[in-house]
């Protein structure tokens, strides 16, 4: 404190608007109970301030001089503003460029009152797939049909960033993977009651099911090795459903050569015998498999195999 008074001070107050408004950490609790509060607009978060005991006043469309005065104002000179969703870049950078010209004339300080968990912008995900569901003439038209091929596309294309090392697509078409996971995951919401599901069941049947097949992780069960991770999560696994046979479940969707090892990867696990050679194309071709053993993978190789053919194929290479 000078002869003059107290340092005028302007706290900008930053919270998340993915999180319950009012789960604020300590210190900023302490800060807007102990010190005039403004904010942009009444809302979910000033109203939890207000219930726990902070004084809260809303200052619409305010400019820097307006948080200068709430500072003077103020008795121990130090004034909250509490920032909008949009963060409010133009008052904190006119208030930032004021205070330049005036050294002195306050003192400008960012707190995080609260900040996103990791995941937090899955929320935004799920925000922007129901507007698509509200306002686009398209989306509203499709079913889970429908949908089903853009699926296989996006998980193809995402696969080909893989095989190629472009970490860069890949980030891009797991993107659209997740579009076609929220779309189905609402598209479930107007299933008939007793059929209904939306992406929360979605996550929390996602979750349950990692912690019941990894108890080497969740439950301190103790493994020798990865082979006996995966015997545990087979097991697990056989235990949640009946199947009629030891290869019910594998998708038949899957291009021929992946099934192919599937299958076989299945059979060999419950000690079925191996596939008996054939005149047949695909009696060859299941045997090529077959002898290229478990941890092959005769898709990928293929792919591999018509890539180098096209580029040998190509004059400019």
């Amino acid at each position: 404190m000078t002869a003059a008074g107290p340092v005028r001070r302007i706290v900008l107050l930053v919270t998340s608007p993915r999180i319950p408004a009012g789960l604020l950490t300590a210190p900023a609790w302490d800060l807007v109970r102990a010190h005039p509060v403004l904010a942009p607009a009444d809302g979910d978060a000033v109203t939890a301030l207000r219930a726990n005991g902070a004084d809260v006043r809303v200052l619409a469309r305010p400019v820097a001089q307006d948080l200068l005065d709430a500072a003077q104002a103020a008795p121990d000179g130090i004034v909250v503003w509490l920032s909008g969703p949009g963060g409010d870049e133009h008052l904190a950078r006119e208030l930032g460029l004021r205070l330049a010209r005036e050294p002195g004339l306050a003192e400008l300080e960012l707190m995080y009152g609260s900040w996103d968990p990791r995941g937090a912008r899955l929320l935004d995900a799920v925000a922007v797939t129901d507007r698509l569901q509200a306002q686009d003439p398209w989306r509203r038209e499709q079913t889970h049909r429908t949908l089903a091929k853009y699926l296989l596309e996006e998980a193809y294309e995402a696969y080909d960033a893989i095989v190629a090392g472009d970490h860069a697509a890949l980030r891009d078409e797991m993107g659209d993977v997740l579009l076609q996971v929220l779309f189905h995951a609402q598209l479930a919401q107007e299933l008939p009651e007793d059929e209904r599901w939306d992406v929360d069941d979605v996550a929390g049947d996602f979750v349950a099911k990692m912690v019941r097949r990894n108890p080497h992780v969740f439950a301190d069960t103790p493994v020798a090795d990865v082979d006996e991770i995966i015997a545990n999560w087979e097991r697990i696994k056989s235990e949640e459903r009946v199947r009629r046979s030891p290869v019910e479940g594998v998708s038949w969707s899957l291009p021929a050569l992946a099934l192919a090892a599937k299958l076989l990867v299945k059979a060999r696990r419950h000690g079925l015998p191996e596939p008996q050679p054939s005149g047949t194309l695909g009696g060859r071709l299941l045997a090529l498999v077959a002898a290229a053993g478990e941890d092959a993978d005769p898709e990928a190789d293929l792919r591999a195999e018509l890539h180098r053919y096209t580029e040998s194929l190509d004059p400019d290479r």
